[in-house]
Formats: C-alpha cells, structure tokens, sequence
C-alpha cells in the first residue's frame, strides 16, 4: 500500500494500491458470508462492486461522514460531490450499516443507507496504566500537555500552540507535546516553530501512545465546529483509560461526556479558554473525578467488550 511521508494513505492512487488488490481477493478467494467495509469511499465502492459481482452481503462501518470532512477542511466543492457520491454509493448498498454515534447515523440516512446500528467506539481498560517513560518524554519540572493522534484541518489542533503561548508565563517549567501524523502536521509544525516548549513527535506505536498519555498532565483533543460536530475524537477515551484528564475544545457529544463525567474540562475552540483550562490542570484547582474515577467512566460507558459485542451482533444480524 502507498504510504505519503508522515505514514498516511492519502490520495486517489494510494487508495487504488489498497483497493486494487481487495477486489482481486474478493472475488478468487473462498466466498465469505459476509464481508466488513469501512471508509474511505472508494474501499466501500470496491467493496459493493465485488461484493455484488458474488452475492455477497456486506456492513460498512460507518466510524465518519468522509465528506463532511472534506468539505470542513476546505477541499474543492467538485470534490466533495464526487466523495459524498462515493460515499452515498457505498452505504446504499450494504446490508447493514454500523454508526459511531446518533450523529453518524443521522448522515448515514442521509446519504442513502438503509439499516443503521448505532455502536459507539470503545477502547480497551488496561489492568494498570502503561508502565515506564516513552523515548523523548521531556524531562522537565513543569506540566506535559500532550496531544496523541491525527492531526488535520479540521481538528483545528493548532488553539493549543495558541493557547501554550497565552499560558506560557503561568505553567513555568512546561511542554506541549504533539506526537502523530496526518496532513495537517507540516502546517502545525509551521505554526509551532520558534514557540518555546512545544515539541513534535512523529506517529509512534499504540503502546508507546499510552505511555504518553499516562505521563502527562493532561491530554489534548480538539473539533472543529461547524458541518462535523457529530464526530468523537477516539483519542479521549484512550486517555482516560490511561487514568489521565482531558482538555476538549469543542462541540459535540464530547463536550457533554467531559463536562457532566467529571472527566477534565471541555471548553470551545477558543485560545483563552484552553489557555484557562491547561493553568487549572496544572495547578490543581480544576475539579474531575480522579484518576480510578475516569478510568471507572470508561469501563461503564465506553469498554471495548461492550461495543464489540454490539458490533459483531449487527455483522451476525446481515448474514
């Protein structure tokens, strides 16, 4: 599979060297029951395609609306047509289709699908948190603010640049680290040079993620509001089974679950604000549940168990 620098499979030819090959197996390989798609759009119209050429019945995985993204991150209107086309091509013709959130779902039904369950992502619990320092971990007397996963447009991660600067005299000894990859990384490392204390990572192994998160003070998520407020950045939930809180700076149900769970603190997309929310963290004075209390959360609204369980009763459910 054709792989950009930063690691992603990004573009019309590195999704046909992934897709290419999906359909040559689909169609000579033994004949499944029933076969899981998920985006991007062109894997779910590869899927379709091969798929009906041998009868078989396919879920698509629904874990975003790819062209509400494309459009929230200023792509070409021609192009957000095409893809939403793409899209609405691929979900008419599953089965069934699994949504991440009432949201998803909502646009699935839009787009054409037909049978949505709705499945919330899960993340697993660990016995304990991640042991030991992850390679690079600043060795500082301040707070770590740390940022794991995508980085993209319409994330907006760079408030947190913004919002380091703003904070910067208050924090003392501090770090904002980015560890990731995605096309929004070069802008951000643009925007990040020369800010004294923030750090870029490139994308390092889901273990090591963890070490990460255990570490820090407090993790960062971000959204972009605007078109994508159903989404849920997956990176909180990691966080807290890491036993660490969240700043969220967004819309969403999100928002909601950090704010009503005690979870860390959920602000808007606003410098100030997450300025405010990062000197709280690392002076003590914000109020959440605690390390076991955020860890307990997940295990109750969010385990991996639960929701696989959920979605492999509706994969059973199109056979």
């Amino acid at each position: 599979v054709l792989r950009d620098r930063t690691g992603a499979v990004r573009g019309y030819v590195s999704y046909m060297s992934f897709d290419l090959p999906l359909v040559a197996r689909l169609l000579t390989g033994p004949r499944p029951d029933v076969v899981v798609s998920e985006p991007p759009p062109t894997t779910g119209v590869a899927v379709r395609l091969a798929c009906a050429a041998r009868r078989i019945p396919y879920v698509y995985y629904c874990a975003d609306i790819v062209s509400d993204a494309a459009a929230l991150a200023g792509v070409p209107a021609v192009v957000v047509r095409t893809v939403a086309g793409l899209e609405s091509f691929a979900l008419r013709g599953a089965r069934r289709v699994i949504a991440v959130s009432d949201g998803v779902a909502r646009r699935a039904r839009d787009l054409g699908a037909r049978d949505v369950a709705v499945v919330p992502n899960g993340v697993r619990v660990p016995s304990a948190v991640a042991a030991g320092v992850p390679e690079g971990f600043p060795s500082c007397d301040g707070p770590v603010f740390v940022y794991a996963g995508t980085v993209a447009q319409w994330l907006a991660p760079e408030v947190f640049v913004d919002a380091f600067e703003l904070a910067r005299e208050r924090l003392g000894d501090a770090r904002l680290v980015f560890v990731g990859q995605g096309s929004g990384w070069i802008e951000l490392a643009e925007r990040a040079r020369g800010v004294s204390g923030v750090e870029m990572i490139p994308a390092v192994s889901a273990e090591e993620a963890d070490r990460w998160m255990a570490r820090a003070a407090a993790s960062l998520a971000s959204l972009r509001p605007g078109g994508y407020d159903y989404a849920y950045p997956t990176k909180i939930l990691a966080s807290l089974a890491q036993a660490t809180p969240v700043i969220y700076a967004g819309p969403g149900q999100a928002a909601r679950d950090v704010a009503e769970g005690g979870l860390g603190i959920a602000c808007s997309l606003n410098a100030d604000e997450v300025a405010e929310a990062m000197v709280a963290l690392a002076t003590g004075s914000a109020a959440w549940v605690g390390p076991e209390g955020v860890r307990a959360w997940v295990r109750e609204h969010r385990s991996v168990a639960a929701s696989s369980a959920a979605a492999a009763a509706a994969v059973r459910s199109a056979l």
